[in-house]
């Protein structure tokens, strides 16, 4: 369910669902930056979201940043809150992928909009540990 404004086009929904289907076997708050069916970014076994956003942008940026135009994250599971959000963007992520359900969804869903990032919910939680 696109949550955003903003609506993906049909490039980053191919991006969207295959990062969101690495999701499955990366572990704990993972979180999986891609571009056109390549990952470029993995942060993941952390006790903060926003601290595997960190690592999966910075890994991006190190070893691939010509990818991280038109790139998409997936997430595992919800973001608590609107801080990931605003980490992905400003690395340049164009879209988001998560399974919603938050208390915050509302904050979360606001941050993107504000940052002009599409979002998608899936209801659906790879989350493991």
């Amino acid at each position: 369910k696109v949550v955003t404004k903003k609506k993906p086009t049909k490039d980053q929904l191919v991006s969207l669902k295959f990062a969101f289907n690495i999701c499955k076997f990366v572990k704990s708050n993972a979180i999986v930056l891609a571009n056109d069916k390549s990952t470029i970014g993995i942060g993941a076994g952390q006790p903060s979201r926003l601290d595997s956003c960190k690592i999966a942008s910075r890994k991006a940026l190190q070893f691939v940043p010509e990818k991280i135009k038109n790139s998409v994250a997936a997430s595992d599971a919800f973001f608590p809150f609107s801080d990931g959000i605003e980490e992905l963007a400003e690395t340049g992520i164009e879209a988001i992928i998560q399974p919603g359900g938050s208390i915050n969804d509302k904050k979360v869903i606001e941050a993107a909009n504000k940052k002009g990032v599409v979002m998608v919910f899936t209801g659906t939680r790879h989350f493991k540990h």
